[in-house]
This record gives C-alpha cells, sequence and structure tokens, in this order.
C-alpha cells in the first residue's frame, strides 16, 4: 500500500457516505412548521431534493392574504438539478472509495462536498428572503414595514405563526455524510504520517467540538409545549399557554417556565449567575405561540388572571394590548424592575 492510498476502513466509511447520499434522494431535505392557535396540530412544508410536500396548499391559501407569492415546486430550478448534484457526489463517493482511493481524491470530494453545503444555504436563505420580502402591495393583510421571512435554522415568530425551520432526515443525513468525510481525512492523514495523538483521540476530540459547536450555534427561543414542557423550578408540565417564560443562558441551555412566579424563584436561587444569561422570554397573553423579550414586556397583574403557579402577571408584546385586556379585568400596570428588583 502506498503512502497515499486510503485505508480500507476509510474506504469503507466513503463507500457508506456514498449510500448515504443515495438515500437522500427519496427522503425529504427540510422542513418548515408553523404553529398557530387557530392550526394546534400545527402545518409543515417539506422539501425533497425533487419537490415541495406537507401542507402546501394550505400554506398558499394563507400567504395569499398577506401578499406572499404561491409555491409550486415547478417555480424552483433547484428541484430539477438538485437530484443530479446529490448523485454526483454519490458516484463521485463510490469511485473515490473502489477506484480512486487516494488521499488526494477523498481531499478534491471533501472540498467540492463543503462548497456544495455553503452554496446551498446561501441559496436557501436568498430564497426564503425573497419570499418573506417580496409581497403583493394589494394583499388584504397589509402591514406596514413587516416581512415574512421565515428562519435559516430556528425558531421566527411570523404575525401569530411560530415557524420552526430545521433539517429533515436528508439534511441530517447531508450533515453526517460531511461529517463522516471529515472524519476519514484526519484518520487517514494520521495513518500516512504515523504520528500519535493522544492514542487516537483527535478524532474523538474533533467530534465533540463538531457537535458542541452546533448544539450551541442556535439560541433562538423556544416556544413553551403545553402538555409536554416541564418547568425548570416547579416541574410542573406547563398547562396554561397564555402564561410561562424561558431564560436562554450564553452557552445556549434553555430553561423553561410555567409562570413568572418559577422565573422569579429561580432568579433568585442563583442557579444561573446573572453575568451568564444571555436573554429572557416571556408569553405573549394575547398571542400564546409568540415569546418577548421581558425586558421590553408590558405587564398587568390582575388576580382574575388565575395564573399556574400564583404570580397573575400577564405580560404583553404592545401597550395597546395591554390597555384593551384591562378594559375586562381588574388589575394594574407592573414593572419587571419593581416584581424582580436588581440587587445592588
Amino acid at each position: 500500500m502506498k503512502s497515499t492510498d486510503l485505508t480500507t476502513t476509510n474506504r469503507i466509511i466513503v463507500l457508506v457516505c456514498g449510500l448515504a447520499l443515495l438515500v437522500v434522494l427519496f427522503v425529504p431535505l427540510w422542513q418548515i412548521e408553523l404553529a398557530a392557535p387557530q392550526y394546534p396540530e400545527g402545518l409543515v412544508l417539506k422539501m425533497y431534493p425533487h419537490k415541495l410536500a406537507g401542507n402546501v396548499d394550505i400554506i398558499n391559501g394563507l400567504n395569499h392574504y398577506i401578499g406572499m407569492k404561491t409555491l409550486h415546486t415547478e417555480d424552483f430550478v433547484e428541484f430539477t438539478i438538485l437530484p443530479y448534484f446529490i448523485t454526483f457526489f454519490a458516484v463521485f463517493s463510490f469511485a473515490v472509495a473502489i477506484f480512486l482511493r487516494t488521499f488526494k481524491w477523498l481531499l478534491g470530494l471533501f472540498s467540492v462536498f463543503v462548497i456544495f453545503g455553503i452554496v446551498a444555504m446561501t441559496d436557501f436563505w436568498r430564497w426564503e428572503y425573497q419570499y418573506g420580502h417580496d409581497l403583493d402591495p394589494n394583499a388584504a393583510i397589509n402591514v406596514p414595514g413587516m416581512s415574512y421571512q421565515p428562519p435559516l435554522i430556528g425558531y421566527k415568530q411570523l404575525l401569530n405563526f411560530g415557524a420552526y425551520s430545521f433539517p429533515d432526515v436528508g439534511g441530517w443525513l447531508f450533515i453526517g455524510v460531511g461529517l463522516a468525510l471529515l472524519a476519514a481525512m484526519f484518520l487517514n492523514y494520521k495513518h500516512q504520517k504515523k504520528l500519535s495523538y493522544g492514542n487516537g483521540k483527535t478524532p474523538i476530540l474533533l467530534f465533540l467540538t463538531l457537535i458542541l459547536l452546533v448544539a450551541s450555534c442556535n439560541v433562538e427561543p423556544q416556544p413553551l409545549k403545553v402538555g409536554a414542557d416541564a418547568c425548570s423550578f416547579c416541574k410542573m408540565v406547563v398547562a396554561d399557554k397564555h402564561f410561562g417564560a424561558e431564560l436562554i443562558t450564553k452557552k445556549g441551555k434553555i430553561y423553561k417556565f410555567d409562570d413568572l412566579h418559577c422565573l422569579m424563584e429561580f432568579l433568585k436561587q442563583k442557579v444561573i449567575k446573572k453575568d451568564d444569561i444571555q436573554c429572557t422570554y416571556t408569553v405573549d397573553y394575547e398571542a400564546p405561540h409568540a415569546l418577548i423579550d421581558l425586558h421590553k414586556a408590558f405587564l398587568l397583574k390582575s388576580e382574575d388572571l388565575r395564573s399556574p403557579m400564583g404570580s397573575n402577571v400577564a405580560t404583553f408584546s404592545a401597550e395597546k394590548q395591554l390597555k384593551l385586556t384591562m378594559r375586562s379585568l381588574k388589575g394594574e400596570r407592573v414593572l419587571w424592575e419593581t416584581l424582580m428588583p436588581v440587587e445592588k
């Protein structure tokens, strides 16, 4: 075996990558989920390599009211050429594993694969931007200055809809192929140079680092799921969609609460240092699927609210909504700084 030849193990890794890419041709790559009070079961848009699927017709019907273009598979050239690109990478992988079998070709495969991934995500962002900004000015619902660009990845509030965007089966396979090719390169490089990197721990440390980077890159708020999420303080299951809060640390860890009372008690215990808190959100009482910055929210305290853990405080994104609610509920406007004074 020449020093530049791939080891048997690495050839198997590359061969499996080719097989995984063939699977990608038949499963959805990405999905965008929409949640709103009028659609408790949610709506989903799935993107396969060759088509759009899911609740496309319902989403098109809703988007018509806010002036967004309708979605049709035939309007996107990407669905025509993407299967060919995926097939190309699958064949390229087979060629590297069976015929070419050198580190140079593996490096070429990985490099082109990464470039394609960057271009694909850039194109996806461009499509989302145009889709969310190019609106019909004569639409039934026209909010000046409002755009409806879905998130590239993670969560974003769009009017009364919560939009979640993340990889589907095919997308995770694509990510897995990239990581596997990267691991194969490092393993083969180590074999070629016959170096000792901590008794073979380098690839493991590399994977752990990548996992930590992926896990920490998304610090967007995640809406509370009634009947599923548990409060980080009282451990009770979130039971009322109109109340709740969320704290996100600078490391990306999320703590959820079913009531402002639990958030305040959690902060008093100093489980998380003040300097380690990235942001704090609370549920918008009038739009329960929306999370708003607690320090910018308008707070109403009323015994008529009967919140889960007795704070009886509701939060609003707009002062107008708070005043409208006060017409039907006896209560008073309060400040977060009054409820939770800053320690000197």
